[in-house]
């Protein structure tokens, strides 16, 4: 028999968790309850001429999620929703942990990158990026003016 807890999913979670105000981010809450801090991680790695990131997106499909190039940010959303007719085929909710939203994070990647030089893959719940490195502008050399008199 499924009975529901009156704690979360630790006991001390509940008793000990302070207000933290890092985690006043553009996340929705809804979507995965108090826990949206945990959205979206991500990993960079640097290459020589690229960079990779791995963003977690466990539950989506490749349909729900938007990739868009905005003023040299890189802006990834994700959105998923329960269909009224759906919820009618499976029964009466008695309880939802899976809540239906979106989220989105950006990522500054530079004004010289071009949509086609990003590319995409999503596999098992993991969005595969491969960004190219912008060409840096060198510094000119340091010169010394000469002071006459």
């Amino acid at each position: 028999m499924l009975v529901p807890s009156i704690f979360g999913e630790n006991l001390f979670d509940d008793w000990f968790d302070f207000p933290d105000f890092r985690d006043l981010d553009k996340t929705e809450r809804k979507l995965y309850g108090r826990h949206a801090a945990r959205v979206m991680k991500t990993d960079v790695h640097e290459h020589d001429d690229h960079y990779e990131l791995d963003i977690d997106l466990p539950g989506f499909k490749k349909e729900e999620i938007t990739i868009e190039l905005n003023n040299g940010y890189l802006v990834v959303s994700a959105a998923k929703g329960l269909d009224e007719e759906d919820k009618t085929k499976k029964g009466k909710l008695i309880r939802q942990e899976r809540y239906t939203g979106s989220m989105q994070r950006s990522f500054y990647v530079g004004d010289n990158v071009k949509e086609e030089d990003v590319k995409a893959k999503f596999e098992h719940g993991v969005l595969k990026l491969s960004i190219p490195k912008q060409e840096q502008e060198k510094l000119p050399e340091k010169k010394t003016i000469l002071i006459e008199g």
